[in-house]
């Protein structure tokens, strides 16, 4: 017999082989000892209660053999003698997954990507945290595997229309990741362990005859007839292909900036903009578990928030249980800060992006502008504009402005700010001066909603970080819808984060082999 069971376990049970295998047992109305196997198909916590609760489905034999449940296996073509090839900007996960989907279609992808490896990238990390230098062409949001490898790996989405989930994180499993993933809720694969899965990827690309270019940054996009010829990069090197895969990403502000300046239809996508938060991981444990200590049989909790304040959205974005805060920007003068936790999530502090909805008339009236009106980059520029106002308010090497969480609501410089993860530094500074005044507003109001859905969240002892301002891109990249290709240029197809068709691993990973299934059929 082979069935399907459904159990609600203590922690301490849920992590007990024995335990689980009892419970089986009792649910079969058979002995233990003809259990063949069984494989967890679903994990879950339930933290609504005063007592906490795993919930697992799991795939049980009884007297029957036992065939563990495996991710699936994706073999992929060698491409070297292709007669088609497809350029690719960008080695995010959009660009990776359009390439592994075009072995599999038989074309050769050719990947140029402006950053460095996922290995030499970490030297350009280490000095931008340590010494405030920034590195324009690697850091945080470019280089080999995109924005997402080194802030956090997490792999949770809500766009199952978008593409076959499973399949994306079978993929990721294919190439080094844990089984976990496959069942977990909310899946996590961590900065310590991406890199790793990262490589293997370029790895088969590599092996089965396609390309990968480092350091070639993007300065022209050449198309004749209103059709893609070719991408010309600032080495002078030249990339010839039958189309062409723009992901970018959502920090490519100089690939916007080409577009617009070549005349090539762009739109102002609107996106959202705030701070980092940071408690003791403790005191959300004690929040979400009901507990003063969590135990050895949970994760890290986090949480989720959405609010209206005078209906303008504000949201947690990319919450990091054990984490850090990182210094994400791509350019001198700019503050952006960001989040990642490790695989264990195991540091002593919890932060979350808290971010509030940007439209164009807000942007406008901080912008003090109103003939960008019909700029595409309107929003870009907004973007810009507060995080140089955060960089000059923190005083230079990327020190973050900051406050203690009521004494930002309250307008208040803090006398002495907690220990926190972010290494370059925190200020003490009234946020109110530095951030557009409806973001201020939006956020003081928001904190005390959030204090009561939350009973402990609203403390001085959270930290307020100026500034989180990478939520999305501030652009998009026009598409047809069913073709998916550049409505202007055709045979270019505008793809994931950067083109405003994704937010996050997952979705930007389905986005990539979307448009790359819709590469093969044109060609």
């Amino acid at each position: 017999m082979k069935k399907q069971f459904q159990l609600r376990l203590k922690p301490s049970q849920a992590s007990s082989e024995s335990h689980i295998r009892e419970m089986l047992s009792k649910e079969a109305s058979l002995p233990v000892n003809q259990l063949s196997g069984y494989s967890i198909l679903r994990k879950s916590i339930d933290a609504r209660g005063r007592n906490v609760f795993i919930n697992l489905t799991v795939l049980a034999s009884f007297n029957e053999p036992f065939a563990p449940y495996k991710a699936q296996i994706f073999p992929f073509k060698n491409v070297s003698a292709a007669k088609k090839q497809v350029v690719i900007v960008g080695a995010g996960p959009a660009g990776l997954f359009a390439a592994l989907k075009l072995l599999e279609q038989g074309i050769r992808p050719i990947i140029v990507e402006r950053g460095k490896n996922v290995q030499n990238r970490r030297r350009d990390l280490a000095q931008l945290n340590r010494e405030g230098i920034v590195n324009p062409e690697s850091n945080y949001c470019f280089g080999e595997g995109g924005a997402g490898t080194y802030s956090d790996g997490k792999l949770y989405t809500r766009s199952n229309k978008r593409g076959d989930i499973n399949r994306i994180l079978s993929l990721f499993v294919q190439f080094g990741a844990g089984e976990n993933i496959l069942y977990e809720a909310h899946p996590h694969i961590g900065t310590n362990k991406l890199p790793g899965i990262i490589s293997a990827m370029r790895d088969c690309i590599l092996q089965h005859g396609g390309e990968l270019w480092f350091e070639q940054k993007v300065t022209s996009i050449r198309h004749q007839n209103n059709h893609f010829t070719a991408v010309e990069t600032a080495s002078g090197d030249q990339f010839l292909g039958d189309a062409l895969i723009l992901a970018c990403g959502h920090s490519a502000r100089d690939i916007f900036r080409l577009l617009a300046e070549s005349k090539i239809l762009i739109q102002p996508k609107p996106f959202a903009l705030g701070v980092r938060i940071e408690h003791p991981q403790a005191v959300i444990d004690s929040i979400q578990y009901h507990c003063q200590l969590r135990g050895e049989y949970l994760p890290p909790a986090s949480y989720s928030l959405v609010t209206r304040v005078e209906n303008i959205g504000v949201f947690s974005f990319c919450m990091c249980p054990g984490g850090i805060i990182a210094p994400a920007a791509t350019e001198a003068g700019r503050l952006v800060v960001n989040g990642w936790s490790p695989s264990k999530r195991n540091n002593p502090y919890a932060n979350s992006g808290m971010v509030v909805e940007v439209d164009l008339p807000n942007a406008l009236t901080y912008l003090k502008n109103k003939t960008l009106q019909d700029d595409p980059l309107a929003f870009m520029y907004f973007q810009d504009r507060v995080e140089a106002a955060c960089f000059d308010a923190g005083g230079g090497k990327f020190v973050a402005p900051a406050s203690r969480m009521e004494d930002f609501c309250k307008r208040k410089i803090s006398a002495t700010l907690p220990v926190a993860s972010y290494i370059p530094g925190l200020k003490a500074t009234d946020l109110s001066a530095v951030l557009p005044p409806f973001i201020y507003h939006s956020l003081s109001r928001a904190f005390v909603q959030f204090g009561k859905k939350l009973k402990g969240f609203y403390t001085n002892e959270a930290v307020v970080v100026a500034t989180e301002s990478r939520t999305s891109s501030p652009v998009r990249i026009p598409r047809d819808e069913k073709s998916l290709q550049h409505p202007q240029i055709k045979n270019l197809f505008p793809c994931g984060e950067g083109a405003g068709y994704a937010g996050g691993i997952v979705s930007a990973a389905m986005d990539g082999e979307l448009v790359a299934s819709k590469v093969s059929e044109s060609l």
